[in-house]
């Protein structure tokens, strides 16, 4: 089993070229919702955060800095969960070493989904299927870039469901961006607010 103690996700002066210095302190257990006008650099930021993208600063999730383990283990740990997913294989078994029964049938899936066509799913499948993929890994924390933008009401309030769930259960930190003022308001106790040049961190009642 992988060890899931509680741990902070800690930023310390975080830079790319294309983004402004980023400190702060997402505590354990808590959804910071992410937002900002488009080309801003929130993906941007979730990408250095993952460590898949060159970056000055330090990255904390407890006591372990990001470049102190090899970045595969890093981004099993810190997990992120893009907009638009990545499939390698034909067939969706082959993106999975085993088949999780409890999480496939809550997003609506049945054990045949693993010879399904990979060229053949939808981009809502893609998504529920890649969050599937992610939650099986055990993150120790979860970077969420629209994860929901491609998904009808019903498989929305599904995937919100299980993301909460598996928070509540594990008490890990979550960065979730959004430009939906309404989801931010429920998923969200905290709100990173990107402008040009500078940020602001708030409450969820402050801002919506």
């Amino acid at each position: 089993m992988v060890d899931l103690t509680v741990k902070h996700l800690n930023l310390s002066t975080i830079s790319t070229n294309l983004s402004q210095s980023f400190d702060f302190l997402v505590p354990a257990g808590v959804c910071m919702g992410v937002s900002g006008p488009s080309g801003i650099g929130k993906s941007v930021l979730l990408k250095a955060m993952a460590d898949m993208l060159p970056h000055q600063g330090e990255i904390y999730l407890g006591d372990i800095e990001s470049r102190s383990i090899p970045a595969p283990d890093w981004r099993r740990q810190v997990a992120l969960l893009p907009a638009e997913s990545q499939w390698w294989y034909d067939t969706v078994g082959e993106h999975f070493q085993h088949y999780d029964e409890n999480l496939f049938s809550q997003l609506g899936f049945h054990k045949d989904v693993m010879n399904w066509q990979i060229s053949h799913l939808s981009s809502g499948e893609k998504q529920r299927l890649a969050c599937i993929r992610v939650l099986m890994n055990q993150p120790k924390a979860l970077l969420l870039d629209e994860p929901t933008a491609n998904l009808d009401k019903s498989n929305r309030n599904l995937l919100e469901s299980i993301i909460m769930d598996y928070q509540s259960k594990h008490q890990i930190p979550i960065l979730w961006i959004s430009h939906d003022s309404e989801q931010l308001a429920t998923i969200s106790q905290q709100l990173l607010l990107l402008e040009k040049g500078h940020y602001d961190i708030r409450q969820t009642g402050e801002y919506l």
